[in-house]
């Protein structure tokens, strides 16, 4: 990030740091219309399809990875990561921007043992209920609807961890 003089400064603990003129954020200033959004629908819908395809969304697949019993998932989850070192690297080293020519920049975050806490809580979770964040959805819509349940204590939890976030270990 290029650095600059913050005159006066106020820090919002929604990972933002806001001055009077400046927002330094990882988050587009641009404002659109309603209909500009439809873009991510039609993606969500391809990766919902492809998801449900690769049999990512699979209990059973699940349930064969956390048992150490197939190689499926972690093969995906393995490629998945291949391609996101990759592509942090090409936008680190071409210095590439977004479609509206806006820098993209990354920011270092600072260990926390809350992040073992909640990584140890939400692979049991995907364990337990053979769900997780991205296939919620793909999920819900093969008809597998007894995963809403898993998607209202998603929200559930995410709701109480903004709640007690500031009264949580760091």
């Amino acid at each position: 990030m290029e650095t600059e003089t913050i005159i006066e400064t106020e820090f919002n603990t929604d990972f933002e740091v806001r001055s009077l003129d400046t927002i330094c954020i990882n988050e587009s200033q641009l404002q659109h219309k309603w209909y500009h959004n439809i873009k991510y629908l039609i993606v969500g819908v391809f990766f919902g399809i492809v998801f449900v395809k690769a049999e990512i969304i699979s209990w059973f697949r699940i349930q064969e990875m956390f048992r150490l019993q197939s190689f499926h998932m972690y093969g995906v989850i393995g490629s998945a990561v291949a391609v996101a070192m990759l592509s942090v690297w090409l936008i680190k080293k071409f210095n590439i921007k977004t479609i509206y020519g806006e820098k993209i920049e990354f920011h270092k975050k600072p260990f926390s043992k809350g992040q073992i806490y909640g990584g140890l809580l939400f692979g049991f979770g995907w364990a337990l209920t053979g769900a997780c964040p991205g296939p919620l959805f793909a999920q819900i819509g093969t008809g597998a609807t007894v995963i809403i349940v898993t998607l209202l204590s998603a929200i559930a939890g995410t709701w109480v961890y903004g709640k007690f976030r500031d009264r949580l270990p760091h």
